[in-house]
């Protein structure tokens, strides 16, 4: 195991490029199932999790090169389906939650699709529920063996059908999705997810030939069509990255200028960060933060506190609350953070209290900011990452505090932040792999 020691209390200066997705990469990768043609995928993260990802999809038999930095061709021409029973998709499986993405496609195109419990974040209840009462809508047969933990999921053939999703699941619209373009008839899905990595998915099964409608809305229409042919893709930058970075700047009062962002897919989160009192400039499409030796919280139009809320989009990604959490204890003023989907994701701000922040957990979902306007910087200590993004929000109180802290279990850091120590060292940070 390593541990990353971190030697706060310097500015940063300099740009950064966000990577590839992560939460993007988990579907389109998936997809690439749907076809026997070849699809190219350009960047691609370089983390744990997608890279586990990939390996899944080469076990299974599907044929994978890699063209250069970032950018693979795949195809799955020649699918080992006995390998869904081999104690090997069990092991490879159960340590990636992302590995739920290969059933809907796999049930599309192969009539059956296993999957062993997934791994992932230990941030609360996760259920599983809205991918498969949505297969079952589509006809689908599921059975769940509680000895070998293990999904089932068969069909002869998929057939279309109204759905109103029993919550608006990113991950549960996308497997869908992926099995309704290969059915028979039209699939109309209501309080279907719309992130932008949700339409990104529709747009590229649709230059594969698939048939859908609604694209960027809450109700989407999708005609099955026989197959899918092969495409090209890009990937979008990804937005829980680059709202770390602002995060980032802001805390060690330093100026840096995110590149290439994708601007218009970032929604609310520009605007969420400028209610902490962060000036966050649009230059194109980079976004530029300035050196500010304060930033104050704003307070709603009546006079009351501000409350940071998630919610499905277009609202603020839960993925970001974490850092707006750890931003808010140097801001000049107070704010309440609620996290409303994952009952464990706050519980991080123990570290934090014990660095010095002051923050009350009011309740598994809430939690009480007050700033310290920089007047009493945080302290260095030795923590450990629960989670993806309650560990990049420790790396950022650890870069401000005063001292030299240690983190350990960084594996959960670099499942999602791809060379977060590198990049950030070229621009000032010092962080070191022990």
């Amino acid at each position: 195991m390593h541990s990353f020691r971190i030697e706060g209390g310097h500015r940063l200066k300099g740009e950064l490029i966000p990577q590839g997705a992560k939460n993007e990469a988990l579907q389109i990768l998936c997809a690439v199932l749907l076809t026997k043609e070849p699809v190219t995928i350009h960047n691609i993260p370089d983390i744990v999790d997608v890279n586990k990802l990939i390996d899944l999809l080469k076990a299974m038999g599907v044929a994978v090169e890699k063209l250069g930095a970032g950018s693979y061709r795949f195809q799955a021409s020649q699918v080992n389906l006995e390998f869904f029973l081999d104690p090997e998709f069990k092991r490879m499986g159960g340590g990636l939650r992302g590995s739920v993405m290969v059933v809907g496609p796999s049930l599309a195109r192969f009539g059956r699709g296993y999957i062993p419990s997934p791994g992932g974040d230990k941030i609360g209840r996760r259920r599983l529920d809205t991918h498969f009462i949505g297969f079952e809508k589509l006809g689908a047969l599921i059975t769940y063996d509680s000895r070998d933990g293990f999904y089932r999921a068969e069909a002869k053939r998929l057939k279309g059908c109204y759905m109103l999703l029993d919550e608006a699941s990113v991950t549960g619209t996308a497997n869908i999705i992926m099995a309704a373009v290969l059915a028979e008839g039209r699939t109309t899905i209501f309080n279907a997810a719309c992130e932008p990595y949700i339409q990104q998915l529709c747009s590229m099964l649709v230059r594969m030939g698939a048939r859908i409608s609604g694209i960027g809305s809450n109700l989407l229409h999708i005609d099955g069509v026989s197959e899918l042919g092969g495409t090209e893709h890009r990937m979008l930058p990804d937005m829980i990255e680059i709202g770390s970075f602002i995060g980032l700047a802001a805390m060690t009062r330093s100026e840096i200028t995110i590149k290439d962002v994708g601007y218009e897919h970032l929604g609310v989160i520009p605007e969420v960060f400028r209610r902490l009192g962060i000036a966050v400039e649009r230059r194109g499409d980079d976004i530029h933060i300035p050196q500010q030796e304060q930033y104050e919280i704003t307070r709603f139009i009546d006079g009351s506190n501000m409350i940071i809320a998630d919610a499905p989009w277009p609202g603020f990604t839960p993925d970001l609350l974490s850092i707006v959490l750890v931003t808010a204890t140097q801001a000049k003023g107070s704010v309440l953070i609620h996290q409303k989907m994952f009952e464990s994701r706050l519980f991080f701000t123990d570290k934090l209290i014990e660095m010095g922040a002051q923050i009350t957990l009011c309740d598994p979902h809430r939690a009480l900011v007050i700033g310290h306007d920089f007047e009493l910087p945080l302290r260095a200590i030795r923590m450990t990452s629960p989670d993806i993004r309650a560990g990049v929000a420790l790396l950022i109180a650890a870069l401000s505090a005063e001292g030299t802290s240690t983190i350990d279990n960084i594996e959960q850091i670099r499942r999602g932040y791809q060379d977060i120590e590198g990049r950030l060292n070229a621009i000032g940070a010092r962080i070191a792999v022990v």
